[in-house]
């Protein structure tokens, strides 16, 4: 497993929609989940020399806080390899997705603090941030 986080920083009025009626495309984190999700399959597609390895779970986690969005993807495999890459692309893919559904509230929300938190497993073994 690998774990990912990141975070979209946006304005009062973005929370606001996010937190009450919604932003005028739809529903902008529910799209930011899947899109996160398909990211995760597509990374070789995406990320040149990454290996394609079977994805057994991907969970994305999307947090409405005061000046941000917080976006925590955890992904899944019992294949050769780590994830890393993988539940980074979720992150940075799922941000993307959040700004595409707000840029017309908030042009200037941008994704920030993309990294790895976690990863157990793998041919290096486990690893946690500090």
């Amino acid at each position: 497993t690998a774990t990912g986080v990141g975070r979209v920083e946006c304005s009062p009025v973005v929370v606001a929609l996010l937190r009450g009626q919604g932003v005028p495309k739809g529903d902008a984190l529910g799209v930011a989940r899947v899109a996160g999700i398909q990211a995760a399959k597509r990374t070789p597609d995406l990320v040149p020399l990454c290996h394609p390895i079977a994805i057994h779970g991907v969970a994305v986690d999307l947090e409405v806080h005061d000046d941000h969005v917080a976006i925590a993807a955890t992904v899944r495999t019992a294949d050769r390899t780590g994830v890393e890459m993988e539940a980074l692309t979720c992150v940075t893919v799922a941000g993307l997705a959040l700004i595409d559904m707000v840029k017309a509230v908030d042009p200037a929300a941008v994704i920030t603090d993309v990294r790895v938190d976690s990863k157990t497993g793998g041919a290096s073994g486990d690893w946690l941030r500090d």
